[in-house]
């Protein structure tokens, strides 16, 4: 019997890109996706729970995995709302983290932002670092919380700004050396790498920065 994993965002540009790599993994016999829309992707492998992620709780029952990979997140151009804003990119991955726990999931997988900080007078930063302060406070034993740059890639929805964030870190991302590195724009397929490596290879840290998202992501 092969493994389950739990992932939350799998419409998403990171997360589909796990979805496949899980999907191509022999290693793993069920990916349960909580989600409220289809993926549309085929696969015996697939379970769905179309819900309404913010009130994840409500499906604690079928909340049951060896890991848990978290991809949620939204922007500010996108959720203009700062309330609704916090309850995505805070409130589901720590329901899903408080769910985890409860249910005996040892292993917790999350996206998080650069520069996340619960100190933060910026309101996306401090958002970021909340949720990882509330995550760590579960106590999963493997949790692994990512801090990726400006992700490269291509999304459904367009983003004027991040757009062009994108074509500037393109120009410069050579110029991003020695301590630099963690700056530079990184692609969801070497995130998705890093996340499936880190549940099955612990690490010791629980905080990875983006230039070890990458350090890792090549390791295998």
């Amino acid at each position: 019997m092969g493994k389950t994993a739990i992932v939350l965002g799998a419409t998403g540009l990171t997360g589909g890109i796990l979805l496949e790599k899980l999907l191509a993994d022999k290693n793993y016999s069920t990916i349960k996706l909580f989600s409220r829309s289809s993926v549309k992707v085929k696969s015996e492998k697939i379970e769905e729970f179309i819900v309404d992620l913010l009130q994840l709780e409500k499906s604690a029952k079928d909340f049951t995995a060896d890991e848990v990979y978290c991809c949620i997140g939204t922007t500010a151009s996108k959720t203009k709302d700062k309330e609704k804003y916090k309850k995505i990119d805070y409130g589901i991955p720590v329901t899903a983290a408080k769910l985890s726990k409860k249910n005996g999931i040892e292993t917790f997988v999350v996206m998080s932002s650069m520069g996340a900080n619960s100190n933060s007078s910026v309101f996306y930063n401090k958002t970021k670092g909340e949720m990882e302060r509330d995550v760590l406070k579960q106590n999963i034993k493997h949790t692994f919380i990512l801090r990726p740059s400006l992700i490269g890639g291509n999304r459904d929805e367009s983003r004027v700004g991040e757009k062009i964030g994108k074509i500037f870190m393109t120009i410069f991302n050579p110029l991003f050396i020695g301590p630099l590195k963690k700056y530079k724009m990184i692609h969801p397929e070497i995130i998705a790498n890093c996340m499936k490596i880190l549940a099955n290879n612990p690490k010791n840290e629980s905080i990875i920065s983006s230039d070890k998202i990458l350090l890792i992501a090549n390791s295998k």
